[in-house]
């Protein structure tokens, strides 16, 4: 297993441990739940049993007389809430169904009550009680793909800027090829479950609120609450010092938060809620289901002539929700001809929302998927496939990569992993009982970019301070923010102090889309810059040079903001981040005349099945990566590799089962949700290939949260092809389809 310090190379900065670890290990870092408060009221949710239909009656006086409890909240007493829109449409809100409204029931697990008492027992024993109370009038849902009732609708036609990528003439081009392949795949609905449970703090100061909550985007969340709640933004703050995991799943305001600071204004004390693990599978979102059908033309030497991806989303109905994804897999390979549609299929569901690699998990799976497949029908290795078929333009758009080692990456990955011994025979590898299956594909995430507005300060003494308001949702951004200041100054990392996660700070990106490291370091290097032009020094002057400016000056510090702005911007302003508006922008860029931006990877995989069992098991995996400048690489290489053991539990693990007749999710609980754990990991290797990248923003970086979990689930798919000769086209890889095929 390759080493969690990797060797230094030309394109890294300093492995620095995480400067927040011992306060996790040793329990001092305090979560939006740990937040001190003075005797806090304590919220428990009640939750719809239904999928669909409306409440007839709720008998809430049993609720009432319980012991301890306070208050009963309904859309019978809940005071004016303004709707906020949906994101997709301008808002920040997972769904633009306001929270307790009426008696209307959209999606099973719907909040139709707030219980608040004095302690979580009696809120709890209360709540269930309420819960007994509720009469419903229900009514026949549709679940999922398939079912009686869903409406599809082309993508393009409801939400307009999303395009379907075309290009040249791919129907003649598909009647005209010597080699087509045409296939259908799927992937299934999945949770984030991240181990900090959904929960939210309030209490009011006059008429400020502060909230203390788990987001990715805090000024997201201040904007909407006070929206909803008539108040001007500046009355309202939000803090979270850390977030326990996220993965795209605390990225948009839920209904749960207006109501528990509405309920502090009622009783006029804090109050604090903490959702159960149910209850997160249904009160935020999920990756949606999907379809797929992918179409390669190619000649006999293996060039590509044409490709065809028609993609379907499961929805639900109240808002258009999408992950799309067919424009990056089209900027992938040498595709001189390109045809696509996007669908969107409205079912009774909760809102989908992101989900870590939220376009490119799907779509990628296809892609990658098939070009094994072409791979098989060409008797051609699969990585001299995509050798021949590498390109530096994206043939879309017409337009360059910044920058692309995606050769590179198999190269260094497939020396690792020793591919040159692989049979290319199906079932031709075994050991003793077990069938040894090799796999690759390319991982690949589009290098997005966010408006960022970060303040430093720098004494005379040498010490510094820098403030952004970006999120640390595990992926160590107190660490990086706070090197990229050090490295700026010129100064030791020990003598920066990092402020993050406060709209008192200013506006960071949106924590997603892995766009945290360079939007944020973009503008902590901005405002270090405009702090030594103040000196009148060069960068990287020393510590005798620097306090005899200050002296010149007559200063004891200086503080500067940095205001970044991407060329890839579509408002070419940080204003909007005050709002909390979101200016996520770069990847393909179809749409402005900036460059193509991807960060790549190339991922190999052992599986061994048994013969007679179809055990799968996954005994060592291989990721090369090129993604800019690295940070830090420790906590990089622990991205990564968390990345590619999230891909072997998307491949073979997660799954959220739902009840087609009720619309309703069955394995709601990490019982039953399916994860990997130690005994499911083997080796796993991470290797990084040098990438200096001048052209993508001015920290180099390009981003690798979600890069490292895009590839697996293919490549896993690929090598049990190669061990088994059974091709499985929907995840999750399970033994009973597997057996369900040898049986066929």
């Amino acid at each position: 297993m390759t080493s969690p310090v990797p060797a230094q190379q030309a394109n890294m900065g300093q492995p620095i441990p995480r400067r927040e670890g011992r306060a996790k290990v040793t329990g001092a870092a305090r979560y939006a739940a740990d937040m001190p408060l003075v005797n806090p009221a304590i919220a428990y949710l009640v939750t719809s049993t239904v999928a669909k239909g409306r409440i007839v009656s709720i008998d809430d006086s049993k609720a009432r007389a319980v012991p301890g409890v306070l208050h009963v909240m309904t859309h019978r007493n809940r005071p004016p809430l303004k709707p906020i829109k949906h994101f997709f449409a301008g808002g920040s809100a997972l769904t633009s169904v306001a929270p307790l409204a009426g008696p209307e029931i959209v999606h099973d697990g719907q909040i139709v009550a707030v219980v608040t008492a004095e302690t979580f027992e009696a809120a709890r024993e209360a709540a269930h009680v309420l819960e007994a109370a509720i009469r419903y009038e229900g009514r026949k849902p549709s679940a999922t793909f398939g079912d009686p009732g869903v409406v599809e609708q082309r993508t393009a036609d409801v939400i307009p800027m999303r395009k379907d990528p075309k290009l040249g003439d791919a129907e003649a081009a598909f009647r005209s090829a010597p080699v087509v392949f045409d296939a259908e795949y799927a992937t299934p609905i999945q949770h984030h479950n991240p181990i900090e449970l959904f929960a939210t703090s309030a209490q009011w100061l006059g008429d400020e609120l502060t909230v203390y909550e788990p987001t990715q985007f805090t000024y997201g969340l201040r904007s909407g609450l006070a929206e909803q709640l008539d108040m001007p933004a500046e009355k309202v703050r939000v803090i979270n010092d850390f977030v326990g995991g996220a993965f795209g799943a605390k990225g948009a305001v839920t209904q749960r938060s207006a109501l528990v600071a509405l309920i502090a204004r009622q009783l006029g004390r804090p109050v604090k809620l903490v959702a159960t693990r149910d209850q997160g599978f249904t009160i935020s979102g999920h990756r949606n289901e999907t379809r797929h059908r992918v179409r390669l033309a190619a000649s006999r030497d293996g060039r590509l002539l044409a490709y065809h991806h028609d993609l379907w989303e499961l929805n639900g109905r109240s808002d258009p929700y999408v992950n799309g994804g067919i424009e990056n897999a089209a900027a992938m390979y040498a595709f001189p001809a390109v045809m696509s549609t996007a669908r969107m299929v409205r079912a009774d569901r909760n809102a989908p929302i992101f989900m870590r690699s939220p376009a490119e998990v799907p779509v990628i799976f296809a892609l990658e998927s098939a070009m094994d497949e072409l791979a098989v029908k060409l008797a051609m290795d699969p990585v001299e496939l995509r050798r021949i078929n590498d390109t530096q333009k994206n043939w879309v758009t017409g337009k360059p990569y910044t920058s692309r080692h995606l050769m590179e990456c198999y190269d260094a990955a497939s020396q690792a992993f020793g591919w040159r011994r692989r049979n290319p025979q199906p079932g031709s590898m075994r050991d003793g009982d077990w069938l040894v299956g090799w796999g690759c594909a390319t991982a690949t995430y589009p290098t997005l970019l966010s408006t960022a507005v970060a303040r430093v300060r720098l004494a005379a003494d040498g010490s510094a301070r820098v403030e952004i308001a970006v999120h640390d949702v595990g992926t160590g951004a107190y660490t990086v923010v706070g090197q990229m200041a050090a490295e700026c100054l010129a100064i030791a990392p020990d003598k920066v102090t990092v402020l993050i996660g406060d709209t008192a700070l200013p506006p960071g990106p949106v924590s997603g889309g892995s766009c945290t490291t360079a939007s944020a370091c973009s503008a902590i290097k901005l405002a270090c810059d405009q702090i030594f032009a103040r000196l009148q020094l060069s960068a990287g002057a020393s510590a005798a040079q620097r306090l005899a400016a200050f002296e010149r000056l007559q200063l004891g510090a200086i503080e500067e903001t940095g205001n970044y702005v991407p060329p890839s911007s579509r408002s070419k302003t940080t204003a909007g981040l005050y709002k909390g508006s979101s200016d996520i922008s770069g990847g393909p860029n179809a749409d402005n005349d900036s460059k193509t931006m991807f960060a790549f990877g190339a991922e190999f995989v052992e599986v061994r099945i048994h013969a007679r069992t179809r055990e799968i098991r996954v005994p060592r995996i291989v990721g090369a990566f090129a993604a800019g400048r690295i940070m830090n690489p420790r906590t990089a290489h622990s991205q990564l590799m968390g990345g590619m053991i999230w891909g072997i539990g998307s491949a073979l693990h997660e799954f959220t089962e739902i009840d087609r007749r009720e619309a309703r999710y069955i394995n709601d609980n990490l019982a039953e949700y399916l994860i990997p754990v130690n005994a499911d990991i083997g080796q796993v290797d991470v290797i990084f290939v040098p990438e200096i990248d001048g052209e993508a923003n001015p920290s180099g970086a390009k981003g690798i949260g979600e890069l490292g979990n895009v590839g697996t689930a293919a490549a896993i798919a690929n090598a049990v092809f190669h061990a088994t000769g059974q091709r499985i086209r929907e995840l999750p890889i399970t033994i009973d389809k597997l057996i369900g095929l040898a049986a066929s």
